[in-house]
Parts: structure tokens; sequence; C-alpha cells
């Protein structure tokens, strides 16, 4: 959607961005408010169907026998194990896992145990593309049904389905919509239907997807196959929804820790974005990245800023031809060292396993969309850092967005709600991590790892600072009939000498000059605390500074008004030396050169394949065979990430390249 733009209005070039082709934009609706719902307790659980099939032999005896021979692994992590035991025994479930976590496996093993076709709804087409060649590169059969095929791609694919010639199958909601498509798989078997990023069908989250609704039907149409639903973002209001809307009513419920250890967590007052952005980024020198803006305008200009300053960033938006996207994402995905500098139009079809940050340049809407994106981050398990700036213009705008957005009183208290729960993270004072992860209901204790705890902040007494600027919109306000933003009244706080505090007569204030004390940059720093705290409200279309219920208290002294001071750069890093790859930082100097070598013939079975490289390989696996150094293709087997067919793929030529080093 695109904002009107208003004469005089600061904001007015901004545009909304929705992501391109069949994604909706995830700013619909807010989750409503946590009320204490959790998953049905074991006992009430039944059996997911007395009508499934018996189970046969498939191409694979036993999951861990696809796990070893497909994946490359020896051991499941985590609840996976038990997950693919209790599908691949026929029963439901209801899987949260955090990104990177591991949820695809628990869906593909059981498809490639149980007799028939697995069938995976997935809500965007790049996301598919992705999982499609992992899984082809592993030797799986495995196809997608959408849009970018033409008839006789298509034709090719439903005949090897009703043959079954397919391990797996993708579709996206839209298309599983179709009676055709449905009619499609019924000609067919399924083993399993797991239905991806199942959070899409709450309508009260931050990826609202319509079609997603129809999908509780697929329980009438292929009784007795288990179903499964996966996300990676509910809180326990979602969790419910996805139980309640999908028809699951009998899964078993597996929720896994929404911790990510790996990904430090910072955040720092915005003072000079662009600069502050290029700084941290260039301590990431050849490290893949992207950067979250919240218009295209934005995004463009950022991405320019960027490139002057030596970096390789690409822009992406829904308002690019669609070729020029194809071809950013395409760089991004296949290239080491690109930034994508993106709207929510570069969402979550993104599965780059060594995206080393990811960072936000304007405020997210809300935890959960913020919680999906930051995710995008070290999903192969290695050191990465999910940066952002925040300012008092970020408050401001989007308070202002709410009171504009369309809807009854209870659908803008809900988006207050999920915006006052993304303030409340930035503005903690205590461990963000811990904050976070409270926020979906998880208890932990402090990570140590985030800025806050690498750096505790600093705390001030607030309460003066706020009565004076309290009082001084008293009397704008009601003995004038005044409101202004929030850089009027820090000119009249600190006494400034301006042709529009002359005009207003402003310098006659009991209150002018009062403020002189803290710069400029400090009351910016207490306006926006204030306003994440309640005390202020932003007002209007310009984002005028009023009163609340909770300026009153304050005023007559009856409050604290405990305060952090604002440092920059806090958390470590902001300079501009390079560092080396994460997944390699922890090999010895002597693995070092033997890394890189493999990198680089990595990097040309790529190119030569036109695949992103993790399909070749992990960088967790390229480290394996650095520390290791297997010398035959019998010492490849057990190494992480190798299975059968990309041993026989490219045993020699790595045993070759260690050879060589």
């Amino acid at each position: 959607m695109t904002s009107s733009p208003l004469s005089g209005d600061p904001y007015a070039d901004l545009v909304w961005d929705a992501p391109p082709d069949d994604w909706a934009p995830d700013d619909l609706d807010a989750p409503p408010a946590d009320d204490g719902w959790m998953p049905p307790p074991e006992a009430a659980r039944r059996p997911a169907s007395a009508a499934t099939p018996g189970i046969r032999p498939s191409r694979y005896p036993s999951a861990a026998a696809a796990l070893h021979d497909v994946y490359g692994y020896d051991a499941f992590r985590g609840d996976q194990a038990a997950i693919v035991a209790h599908v691949v025994a026929g029963g439901d479930a209801v899987v949260l896992m955090p990104t990177g976590g591991g949820k695809s496996v628990t869906y593909q093993v059981p498809a490639l145990v149980r007799e028939g076709t697995g069938l995976v709804i997935s809500p965007l087409i790049a996301l598919m593309h992705d999982q499609v060649d992992a899984l082809t590169a592993n030797g799986v059969r495995a196809a997608y049904l959408n849009s970018t095929q033409s008839p006789s791609e298509r034709a090719d694919v439903e005949r090897a389905y009703v043959s079954g010639e397919l391990d797996l199958i993708y579709v996206a909601p839209e298309r599983l919509a179709s009676p055709a498509t449905a009619a499609l798989l019924q000609r067919g078997r399924l083993s399993v239907i797991a239905i991806d990023e199942a959070h899409c069908v709450s309508q009260w989250g931050h990826d609202f997807r319509p079609d997603y609704l129809a999908l509780g039907g697929l329980a009438d149409l292929f009784s007795g196959v288990p179903r499964m639903a996966l996300t990676a973002t509910a809180t326990a209001a979602t969790h419910r929804e996805i139980t309640e809307r999908l028809r699951l009513p009998d899964a078993r419920h597996f929720v896994a820790s929404f911790d990510r250890p790996n990904i430090q967590y910072r955040i720092e007052p915005k003072v000079d974005p662009r600069r502050q952005l290029a700084a941290f980024v260039k301590d990431h020198a050849g490290e893949a990245g992207i950067v979250y803006a919240l218009s295209r305008k934005s995004v463009e200009q950022t991405a320019e800023y960027l490139r002057g300053q030596g970096v390789d960033a690409l822009p992406y938006h829904a308002g690019l031809d669609a070729g020029v996207r194809a071809r950013h994402q395409s760089r991004f995905l296949r290239e080491d060292g690109v930034v994508m500098v993106a709207t929510i139009a570069f969402g979550m079809g993104i599965d780059k396993p060594d995206v080393r940050f990811v960072a936000h340049v304007d405020l997210p809407k809300s935890v959960e969309g913020y919680y999906q994106e930051t995710g995008r981050a070290g999903r192969d398990g290695e050191a990465s850092v999910a940066w952002m700036v925040y300012g008092l213009g970020d408050v401001v705008q989007q308070r202002r967005m709410i009171d504009q957005s369309p809807g009854d009183r209870t659908y803008k208290m809900r988006l207050g709600q999920h915006l006052d729960a993304m303030l409340a993270l930035c503005e903690t004072v205590a461990c963000r991590r811990q904050n976070l992860l409270g926020y979906f209901g998880q208890e932990s204790g402090p990570c140590g790892n985030c800025d806050t705890c690498l750096t505790p902040p600093d705390t001030w007494d607030g309460l003066v600072p706020a009565q004076k600027l309290l009082s001084t919109i008293v009397r704008l306000q009601r003995e004038r009939g005044q409101a202004f933003g929030a850089g009027h009244l820090v000119d009249i706080l600190r006494g400034a000498d301006t042709e529009r505090i002359r005009q207003q007569g402003h310098d006659r204030l009991s209150t002018y000059g009062l403020g002189a004390d803290l710069s400029d940059q400090d009351w910016r720093s207490v306006i926006r605390q204030l306003l994440a705290r309640g005390v202020l409200v932003a007002q209007g279309e310009y984002g005028t500074l009023g009163l609340s219920d909770a300026s009153a208290a304050v005023l007559r002294g009856e409050a604290a008004v405990p305060l952090r001071r604002d440092v920059l750069g806090r958390g470590g890093g902001g300079g501009s030396r390079p560092r080396r790859a994460a997944a390699a930082a922890n090999l010895g100097e002597a693995d070092q050169p033997l890394f890189e070598a493999l990198r680089a013939w990595r990097a040309g079975q790529a190119r030569e394949q036109g695949v992103p490289a993790y399909i070749v390989f992990g960088d967790a696996t390229l480290r394996a065979l650095a520390e290791l150094r297997p010398g035959s293709l019998a010492e490849l087997d057990g190494i992480t990430g190798i299975g059968a067919k990309k041993r026989e793929a490219y045993g020699d030529a790595v045993v070759a390249v260690i050879a060589a080093h």
C-alpha cells in the first residue's frame, strides 16, 4: 500500500512496500494479547487416525538410514528424532522450531521413509526452488508445481507424481486451492502433508496469507495421511490459531526453544544511520548480510551509499522490475560477500545459511516480524549479528501509522500492543535475548552475549527533565491551544533563538531555556524513552506530542522515571577492520589456507552448476574437511553434510584439493 502525500509531511515520500508476486504484506494485523493458551495435555491427545495406512519400506528402510545417506548426518538434533518417529508412525504434529533448527528434516525424512509422496505447502516460489535444488543435489526425487514452469514442465511433474516417481512435491497454498490441483493429488498417494510457515494462517499474525485458511480442509481430502504444521514464529495465541484453523486437535505439539544463541542482538540510538550502518557493515567485510529499511526510497539510497563506501550492496523491493529483482537475488544467493538492502519484499524465501548479519535501519512493526527477519542470519549455526538503529522518529512514525490505519479501536489497540512490545525490546536495560524469548513465553537467564549484557547500560534519573518537558506541553496546549513536535519542544527547552520561537512568543514561556543542560541528542533520547513508556503520546498526522494518562503522576513527582543513557557502538564491533569468515574463525592458522582453497573450489562448482554455493557444501562441512583432512573417499563417510550422493559427485575432487594443501 502507498501512503498519501501530505502537505508538509516529513514522511510523505515513504512507500510502504508489499512483496512481489503471490506474497502478502506482513502488516495486515497484529496478534491478540497472550492469553496463556497452551497446547492440549498429552493425555488428551488421541492417535492421528485409525485409518492411517500400513507402513512399508520405501526408498529408505529407516529414518536413520535416510538421515545418513541423504544428509550426511549420523544423529538427529533436539526434537527431530521424536518428531520424525511420531510422523513416520502416522501421527499429526504441530512443530514450533526456530529458523535454522532443522524443521525441513522433520518432514522430509518421513516422506522418504513412508510409502508415497510427501506434499509440502510452501508460501514462496523462491523457497520451493531452494529446497528442491538442495534435495535434488542430495539424490532426492523432488519437484515443485508453480507459475515459473511451462505447461510441459508442469505436465512432466504431474506425470511423475501420479506414477509414484517423486519423494516430495512442493506447492503454494494458492495453487492448492485449485480443484484441479486437489484432484491431481488425489490420483496419487501422499505419505505426509507438511504445511510450512504455518503462522501465515493467523489473521492476527505478521505474515497472514488468506489461502492458508482453507488448508484445514486437507483433513477431509486426505484422511489418514499424517499432517504437520511448522513455523519458527508463534506466540501462544498464534500457536492456538494454527492448531484450530488447520484442524489439528489430535496433533502432538513439539515446541523447541526459540533461542538462537549464535545470534548477538545489538540495538543503538539512531544518530546518522547510514554512517552507523556503513561502519557496522565494514566490520563484516566479505560476509553476506541483509539490511532492512522501511521504504523503497530508503532502500535505494542506502544501497547507493554503501556502494559508495566500497560495499557490494544491491537494492531489492517490490517496485523494481521483476528481472532486476531476480538478478539481485541470484547474486546474493550465489556469490560470497553480497549485502542485500531490502524491504520486507525480501522475505521468507531466503534460505541462504551463511548470512552473517541482519541489520535494521528502521524500527520493525512487531517483535514477531523482527524475530523472523533476524532469524535469517546464521542459519548454519555460526556466530552472527542482529543489529539495529532506532530513534525518536521511528516511534513517532509508527504511532502515527497506527492512528491513521483503518479499523476499529480494538484493532488499533492490538497494533499498539505490538509496537509496545517492540519498544520494550529496544529500551530494555536488561538482557535483550531474555526480553525477546519472554515475548514468546520462554523463560531464560541473561545470555551474556547481547549488547546490554556485554556493556550494561547506565541509567539516570529522568524525573526532572520529564517534568520540564511535560510542563512545556501543558503550557502550550492549555494556555495557547498549540501542539508541536519534538524538534520545536527541544528548541524551547534548550533556549534556542529561532525565528519560529520569536514569532510564536515561546521565548516568554516560563520553561524557555530550562533544559539547556542537556544536548539536543540527550533531549531526543528523553522524548523517545518517554514515548516508549507511555508518558508521552504522538498524536495527529504530523506526530505532535501530547500528554497521556501517565503524565500526571510524573508531573506530580509520584512516578519514578529511570532512563537509559545512550551509548553509541555498544556491544563491540563497529570499526572497519575486516574479519575472517565466521565459519573459519575457530580454525587453527594451519587450517586456514585449506579452508579458503575449499571455498574457492566450491565457488567454481556453484558457478558451473548455476546453484548457490551452499547447495554444494555448507561452510560447516568445509570447516570439518579443513580440520579432519580426509585422504580417501572412505574417510569422507561420517563428515557432516556429506551424504552418499555428494560423496559420489564431489568426493574425488575434494580429496584432490585436500591432497594439494
